[in-house]
């Protein structure tokens, strides 16, 4: 009942932003009610953005990452990623759980972050999702999430870099002007 207040809330929260600020808003795909086989399969990294340099500074690091969602029993998806360091080659799974109330995807081990799936139209890419992680606040005198990101992901690894510039102009307008973008400058761990 609370998450149905709480999202009631967010979205005339939103309408009310988006006729006083003249940013278009992504359109968040509800993960308990989209078809989840459309969303299996490879993703290419392209960009992340946040408003704080901690939130997104980890992917700094990789040169190029490729992620498979596959579909467990149980409304469950697994996120394999294969990430480029270097010359070295990291993989690693993150487990989610699909839950009829919510909206958002429940991270195993990370119970209390939300993972939100956005339509790739907001970056003018119908062959990309974005996907949202956000945290609540460390402390309750906080307003401010602890975490809160948005990662650019598309079903091919040569995109228009017009999809990355609008996503990036897009997430700017909400504040979140902190990006980073993978090099691809070495081949693709697979």
């Amino acid at each position: 009942m609370f998450n149905e207040a709480w999202s009631g809330f967010l979205y005339l929260c939103s309408l009310a932003y988006q006729a006083l600020v003249p940013c278009t808003l992504p359109q968040l795909l509800m993960v308990k009610t989209i078809n989840h086989q459309q969303y299996l399969g490879k993703w290419y990294f392209k960009a992340a953005v946040s408003h704080r340099e901690a939130d997104i500074q980890k992917f700094r690091v990789f040169d190029s990452m490729v992620f498979t969602i596959e579909e467990a029993a149980n409304d469950t998806l697994v996120l394999t990623g294969n990430m480029r360091m270097g010359e070295d080659c990291i993989k690693q799974s993150w487990t989610y759980h699909i839950q009829p109330e919510r909206d958002d995807m429940v991270m195993e081990g990370r119970t209390f972050r939300r993972n939100l799936f956005w339509s790739g139209t907001w970056a003018n890419c119908l062959d990309c999702i974005i996907f949202q992680e956000t945290e609540p606040p460390l402390r309750t005198t906080e307003a401010e999430d602890s975490l809160n990101r948005f990662m650019l992901y598309a079903r091919h690894k040569d995109i228009s870099s017009e999809v990355v510039t609008t996503f990036l102009k897009n997430s700017a307008c909400h504040q979140m002007k902190i990006h980073v973008t993978p090099p691809e400058e070495k081949a693709f761990c697979i």
